[in-house]
């Protein structure tokens, strides 16, 4: 889950290197490190602990100059977060590497090179790598036939930039498991783990596929496949008009992002004229795939996951279609049984969450209908390998806790409901409230923001709390599940979020003047049964905060704290109250002073296992 960047041009790069891992640093921020190569072949390296500012810092201290390159910002897998664990590695005074992934057979690799003298700087599995292919070049290889031989001997993920003092204008690239891009410049060219790193520098990409190893040069860019054959990859022009990922008038980029999310729910939307969802938002051919679905199997991971489990009860109530939601990295280690004609659906904010890709990949021909995909980032792995695709359009999502990004799939996820509902159970009247609500939706949520000084003056009473339930029934529970979420990873406080209908099945026992409650208390016909939760909780001494549709019946009152939610459709429900939450998230993380963009042991983009 680390940042790579890397070019290799005919004018000085130190600037663009460091760019592009600003650019990356939602990606990893444990260390950051930077290898040059000189007019005189020199190799040169800058390797800090802690953010990219502390690399700056160095660089700004002591220049180092060069026209070819390697940055890395990275998150710790193997080996705390250290200057020594830092990448690049090192060997032989001439190669330098950048990683990003998990090697999982390291141990017997290193036992081996320790064997053959090679002495290691770190405990990471990366730096095995770079004395693994300083030994296979030693044994008079080329580079690229010794990066060949060397990923041979890899188990596990990779994404590898590699620079040699002994040839100062090329960078040897490689990825299995882990994305990288090559950026087409005139007379440079440039590599990243991201395509945003190189958007200051190129509009024009090369998506290297699984297996490829490929060869860069100011002049040139060569790729051979998996067989080590020499192939043409496709370039993408990327839309020039590069967004945004400045902060504005914000003072974080969560918030920010929070308050971006009727813009980027409105742009999601993507009704036609006469405010109806067309099969084609989906792809081409999702007509004559939509028209065959009998179930659906959703995958995903973290917070996409709770947007798969919103869609369950939308799929089966209002489309009548079975749906099952599994978490990917249980999903793709057990044996499974299908339903007949059961569509795929995976879903992840960046496209390329390993766990959710390997699952995708991993299933048995014929054993899915086919295969879509619901992310935010176009050209990512999971977008190129689904049959059918649907893009929010949540825009550029720099805090690592997704707000935007989530409140999208969401919306994608109620509109794919409704194209296969209306193939099936749902009336045609039913099928266009489902639209009209959608379509007044960016309102709603509007309306929640206008909410944010009640919610920011609710969170005061989170700040010395070292625990917090969140409840829900229905379709709230997972919304309180996201809650909860949310709230752990910014704010460090431990959550956790039940059915309230558990509550007396163990969670009561934790409840006492202590332990604030959460509660998600949307007007819908479960309300009677959750009033009957909540007064369990407050008879035990619990603190109630209680987010509810202002036309639901609570009230305020001692122990008893209530906001009034704007009255909207029950079907959008878990979205507008979800942007209430992440509010509530944002405003005790920053009382209590974490850093809020950037949390720690968590990185935006998980792409390793």
């Amino acid at each position: 889950m680390c940042g790579i960047v890397a070019a290799a041009a005919r004018r000085e790069v130190s600037e663009i290197l460091l760019e592009g891992l600003r650019r990356l640093e939602y990606r990893g921020y444990d260390s950051a490190g930077m290898a040059l190569l000189d007019n005189e072949r020199n190799l040169l390296m800058h390797k800090q602990l802690g953010k990219v500012a502390e690399l700056e810092r160095a660089q700004q201290l002591q220049p180092y100059l060069g026209c070819t390159g390697i940055a890395h910002t990275r998150w710790a897998t193997h080996g705390e977060p250290s200057a020594a664990n830092a990448h690049p590695h090192i060997s032989g005074q001439r190669l330098a590497l950048v990683h990003n992934g998990i090697i999982e057979n390291h141990e017997a690799l290193r036992l081996e090179l320790s064997q053959q003298g090679y002495q290691f700087a770190s405990v990471t599995d990366s730096e095995v790598i770079v004395h693994l292919l300083h030994s296979a070049m030693e044994a008079g290889n080329s580079l690229a036939e010794a990066m060949q031989i060397t990923v041979s001997r890899l188990d596990g993920a990779y994404a590898l930039a590699v620079i040699d003092a002994e040839h100062p204008e090329q960078i040897v690239a490689a990825r299995q498991g882990s994305p990288l891009v090559i950026g087409v410049g005139i007379g440079e060219n440039f590599l990243a783990s991201d395509q945003m790193a190189l958007r200051q520098v190129t509009d024009r990409f090369i998506y290297l596929e699984e297996g490829d190893l490929a060869l860069l040069s100011p002049s040139s860019i060569i790729i051979y496949d998996e067989a080590g054959k020499e192939v043409q990859r496709q370039k993408t022009r990327i839309d020039a008009a590069v967004e945004t990922a400045d902060m504005g008038d914000f003072d974080h980029y969560m918030i920010k992002e929070i308050y971006e999310q009727p813009r980027a729910l409105a742009a999601t939307l993507n009704l036609s004229a006469d405010h109806q969802i067309a099969d084609e938002v989906f792809g081409n051919g999702a007509a004559a795939i939509f028209d065959k679905v009998q179930a659906i199997q959703i995958v995903a991971c973290g917070t996409s996951f709770h947007a798969g489990m919103v869609a369950r009860y939308w799929l089966e109530e209002l489309a009548g279609i079975p749906c099952q939601i599994e978490v990917a990295s249980e999903f793709r280690y057990r044996k499974r049984v299908q339903h007949e004609n059961t569509l795929l659906v995976t879903i992840s904010q960046s496209g390329e969450t390993a766990d959710t890709l390997a699952a995708m990949r991993n299933v048995a021909p014929g054993e899915f209908l086919g295969s879509l995909v619901i992310a935010n980032v176009d050209n990512s792995s999971l977008v190129r390998e689904s049959d059918l695709v649907f893009l929010t359009r949540a825009g550029i999502e720099i805090g690592v806790a997704s707000t935007k990004a989530f409140t999208t799939q969401l919306v994608g996820l109620l509109m794919l409901t409704t194209v296969l509902g209306r193939r099936r159970a749902m009336p045609v009247e039913q099928v266009q409230e489902v639209v009209n609500a959608l379509h007044n939706l960016p309102d709603y949520v509007q309306e929640t923001l206008e909410l944010d000084d009640a919610i920011k003056q609710i969170s005061e009473s989170f700040i010395s709390k070292h625990h917090a339930l969140f409840l829900g029934r229905g379709i709230q529970y997972p919304v309180a599940m996201e809650g909860a979420l949310k709230l752990k990873e910014i704010s460090y406080i431990h959550a956790e979020a039940y059915p309230a209908g558990e509550l007396k099945h163990g969670p009561l026992a934790l409840v006492d003047d202590d332990m604030p409650i959460v509660a998600v208390a949307p007007g819908d016909e479960l309300l009677e049964k959750l009033k009957s939760n909540l007064e369990e909780v407050r008879s035990r001494g619990g603190e109630l905060f209680v987010f509810a549709d202002g036309q639901a019946g609570f009230a305020s009152e001692p122990r008893v704290n209530v906001l009034n939610m704007p009255h909207c459709p029950e079907v959008v429900k878990p979205i507008v109250y979800t942007v209430a939450l992440q509010l509530l998230s944002y405003h005790v993380a920053v009382q209590k002073g974490t850093d809020v963009d950037k949390p720690r042991n968590l990185a935006k983009s998980v792409t390793v296992e």
